[in-house]
């Protein structure tokens, strides 16, 4: 089993910094600094032991109010750009 620790700076959200752990394509620890605190422990703790392309297809392209973007679009970003 290969485990990778990433971080990954979102880019238009209130959230600050992603910590994560994968372990062969599957998310095994999720940590966010920054943001709606409660909302976002939520996505942490229901996308742990999820696979990479599950969280990327359920959350690229969701957006917050008029932004462009959100924080699960940037969770999914961050996930495609990491294994890539």
């Amino acid at each position: 089993m290969s485990s990778n620790k990433f971080t990954f700076k979102p880019n238009g959200t209130c959230s600050r910094l992603f910590e994560f752990e994968l372990e062969d394509n599957i998310i095994k620890d999720f940590t966010i600094t920054g943001g709606c605190d409660g909302n976002l422990k939520g996505i942490c703790s229901i996308i742990k032991g999820k696979t990479v392309e599950e969280v990327i297809s359920a959350f690229n392209g969701i957006t917050c109010g008029n932004k462009s973007t959100s924080c699960p679009d940037q969770i999914a970003k961050c996930l495609a750009e990491q294994t890539r």
